[in-house]
Order: structure tokens, then C-alpha cells, then sequence
């Protein structure tokens, strides 16, 4: 064995994983085609689920300290998505460009001493009884315990498993544009749609702007090449100026589907992130959902492999997260159908009414953020089983503090006996097992969690 984890892909779902599969003490090796890091933004906003699961890691201070934060968010509607609606420490979205992510996420996983293999692009997968063989493109065969496709949307490791990418294109020929602006949004999204074409404009917080325009009026290929005049035709039309764009250093066409794999495990191989799934921009849920997927299965190989849970768990992965790539795949679906939709007026009674109303407005505003995602206990559970663990001051420290290193935490008036020696005490009411990535995993005695 080469390691315990391959990991295919160093995007963000990977470097996540790779950081919390290193600091459980598992042996974890990232496999990148590239030779170099990725210097393409494709996401810019980071959410505030997402947020809390860097702050389990100790590293969300760092990425918000260069970010901007967007308390409301406005999509194609008069109405605004209210994210100070949101229960926690993070009632915003953290606008910061996917480079700078991945540079806190590589960070965190060289100081864990994850190993790299650059210039390593898969080829090949072969899975037995007792491991997995990957072969690359440089001639290398390497085996580990286990494998993990984190390499996205054309990933080689679905393919060579065989598994479908079921869904169908939605949109072709998306501008992309990073610009100068004479007229700056400041700490603010510009969006807005006609109908026949939409635009928003997302500022990177550097004095660069990331342009992102539809035109139903032409849809040509990928490849036909982009000048700036049309981009800045697009969003005249869209949001009644330019705001005097300029300086484009960045110009590309890109199209966006709808696609979720049936199975997130097929033995041994495991696919998180756009690997698994993949759909519209719209509401910048694409690389939070890839980052909660390896969040949700790092503490689960883990403890399998440290002995701790049995093998079993690892079914869990694809109970828990398919069901949430496929709400993604509605909710993104549904904003980017509004935005292209012809009957304007109508379209923005509607939605202004029910973003107004403060459940429905909470409710969009936890889906879209991840605050809303819990899991659905079993059969017979109590039913806070499966529910996000909201941070909170314990006597021993902050529970998300506490959680950091991959760690259990148990809530109650006194420490259990029998609690096992890596699940963190901490006084308080309830009696509730919170699992590492901050999910309740069960309410009263957990020594039945480890051994049942």
C-alpha cells in the first residue's frame, strides 16, 4: 500500500479531505494532473456552512480576513436572499476567489505533510478484495485502501467505474470576463436578468471584477472567441450600464449541465464534488456542496480505518450527501430558469412576495447557505439526530473549536463512563454526540454509537 486514501484531484473537495484524512494520522497521497496550482476562479463565494466547517479546521479566520462579506444576495428579482436571517457566527457569504480557497485548504494540508504527486493524471482503476490500483499518465501504478475521485466534472475515476453522469446541458455559452470597473458595485453582487439575457457582475475584492453574462439571442460554441464589447452589451442590456468595464484580462464561453452520478460509492472508489454532481451557477452552491461531500466522508474513512467505527459506516457517505447534490441540483436549477424566464413582472411578484415572508425568506436562505442541510436520522432515532450542531460556549471552549483535529464531542452534565478516550467531554444540557464535521450523531448514552 502506497497509502491508506488516493486521493484523484487537488481542487478544493480534495485538499479539504486530504488535510482532514492527515490529521486523523490516516496516509493520504493526492493524485493532480497538473504540474502547477490551478491559478482559474471559476466560484467566488464561500457560504456560510462552509464557513463553519473551516472554522472546525481552524482556518476560517485566515480565508475571511482577505474576503468580502455579502449579507444579502439578490438573484434576478427586486428582492433580497437575507442572510443575517441566518442562525450562527456567519450570517453572510463570503465573497473570495476559488484560487485564494484552494491556497488556504493546500496550505492547512502541507503543514499535515499530505503527500503530492504533480504531472499525475489517472488512467486506470482497478479495485479488489483488499485495495485499489490507479495507474497514471507518467507510468506510475500506485494502490491504496481506499480511492476518492475529487477530479471533477470529466473525472477520469467515474469513468473508469463505469457509472453514468445522468442530466442534460442547460445552458451554452456563458460569458466569463475578469475586468477593471470605472463605476465600482463596492462590497455588493450586480445582478439582474431581461428575459433574453442575463448578467451579474461579483467582486473579487482586489479591484478585479468576475463577469459572468448570457445572451439568448446568441448562442454559438465554446470555442468562437469573445471580445469584451459583447460582454459589455450583454450587461447593458441586462443591468442598464456597463459600469465602464475594462482591462479584461480573462475572457472564456463555457456551458453548464445538470448531472448527478446514482451511486457516490462503488466499493472501495468513492466521487465527491463536481465528480458527483455538477449544475448551474446560480446561487454559488457548486463548490460548497463539493467541499461539505468531503467533509461528510473524511471523519467516516477515518474512523473505519483507525478501527473505531466498522466498515458499514462508510455507507453512509452516499445515504447522506446523494440526496443533497440532487436538492442542489433543484434549487440552482430553479434560480437560473428564473433568471431566463419571459414573464418578468409576474416572476418577480411572485418571488419578492415569498423572499418578504420571513419563513419562506429563512427557509431560501438556509438552502442556499447549507444552514438549512440536516440528514435524516434512522429509523426509530431521536429526531435531533442528523441536525446541524450549532456552535456554542462550553465550559471546556467553543464546540466548534472543540470538534477541531476530526474529533467527537459529547455534551452533558457528566462525562459518561465508558466514553471512549478519543470523544471530547464538555458540560452542558441534553446529552448529545456531535460528530466531527458538526452533525448530531446521537442523544443520550453514546457508548451504543461506538459499539452498536
Amino acid at each position: 500500500m502506497e497509502s491508506d486514501v488516493l486521493i484523484a484531484g487537488a481542487g478544493p473537495a480534495g485538499l479539504l479531505l486530504a488535510g482532514d484524512l492527515a490529521e486523523a494520522g490516516v496516509g493520504v497521497t493526492v493524485l493532480e494532473r497538473r504540474t502547477t496550482a490551478s491559478n482559474l476562479t471559476r466560484a467566488f463565494g464561500v457560504h456560510a456552512r462552509t464557513l463553519e466547517q473551516f472554522d472546525q479546521r481552524g482556518i476560517a479566520d485566515e480565508l475571511i480576513a482577505t474576503g468580502l462579506r455579502l449579507r444579502r444576495l439578490r438573484l434576478f428579482v427586486p428582492a433580497d436572499l437575507d442572510f443575517g436571517r441566518l442562525p450562527g457566527r456567519h450570517r453572510y457569504m463570503l465573497i473570495t476567489p476559488q484560487t485564494r480557497t484552494e491556497q488556504v485548504l493546500r496550505a492547512r494540508a502541507e503543514r499535515l505533510r499530505v503527500k503530492f504527486a504533480f504531472g499525475a493524471k489517472v488512467t486506470g482503476v482497478r479495485q479488489d478484495a483488499g485495495g485499489v490500483d490507479v495507474t497514471t499518465a507518467d507510468g506510475g501504478r500506485r494502490r491504496g485502501r481506499y480511492l476518492v475521485g475529487a477530479d471533477g466534472a470529466h473525472s477520469v475515476v467515474r469513468r473508469e467505474l463505469g457509472l453514468p453522469f445522468d442530466g442534460r446541458p442547460i445552458l451554452k455559452s456563458i460569458m466569463l470576463a475578469d475586468v477593471r470597473l470605472t463605476e465600482s458595485t463596492g462590497n455588493a453582487l450586480r445582478v439582474s436578468s431581461v428575459g433574453d439575457a442575463f448578467a451579474f457582475v461579483a467582486p473579487f475584492g482586489d479591484g478585479w471584477y468576475r463577469v459572468t453574462a448570457w445572451d439568448r439571442r446568441r448562442q454559438v460554441a465554446e470555442d468562437v472567441p469573445l471580445d469584451l464589447d459583447e460582454v459589455r452589451e450583454v450587461t447593458r442590456r441586462s443591468l442598464d450600464t456597463d459600469l465602464g468595464m475594462h482591462g479584461a484580462r480573462w475572457l472564456s464561453r463555457f456551458h453548464c449541465d445538470e448531472r448527478q452520478v446514482p451511486r457516490y460509492r462503488d466499493g472501495r472508489v468513492f466521487l465527491v464534488g463536481d465528480a458527483a454532481h455538477v449544475h448551474t451557477p446560480a446561487g454559488g452552491q457548486g463548490m460548497n456542496t463539493g467541499l461539505q461531500d468531503a467533509a461528510n466522508l473524511g471523519w467516516k474513512l477515518a474512523a473505519v480505518l483507525s478501527g473505531q467505527l466498522p466498515e458499514s459506516l462508510l455507507d453512509s457517505y452516499e445515504a447522506e450527501r446523494h440526496p443533497v447534490g440532487k436538492r442542489v441540483l433543484r434549487s440552482s436549477g430553479a434560480m437560473i430558469r428564473l433568471a431566463m424566464a419571459k414573464q418578468r413582472p409576474a416572476r418577480d411578484r411572485v418571488i419578492a412576495g415569498a423572499l418578504s415572508v420571513g419563513p419562506l425568506g429563512r427557509r431560501a436562505a438556509g438552502v442556499v447557505s447549507g444552514i438549512g442541510i440536516r440528514y435524516a436520522p434512522p429509523r426509530g432515532a431521536d429526531r435531533r439526530v442528523g441536525a446541524r450542531a450549532e456552535d456554542a460556549d462550553l465550559p471546556e471552549g467553543r464546540l466548534y473549536e472543540l470538534l477541531r483535529g476530526g474529533r467527537f464531542v459529547h455534551i452533558g452534565r457528566k462525562r459518561p463512563a465508558g466514553l471512549p478516550e478519543h470523544v471530547v467531554f464538555a458540560r452542558g444540557e441534553g446529552e448529545v454526540l456531535v460528530r466531527p464535521d458538526g452533525y448530531v450523531a446521537g442523544v443520550g448514552d453514546p457508548a451504543g454509537y461506538f459499539t452498536g
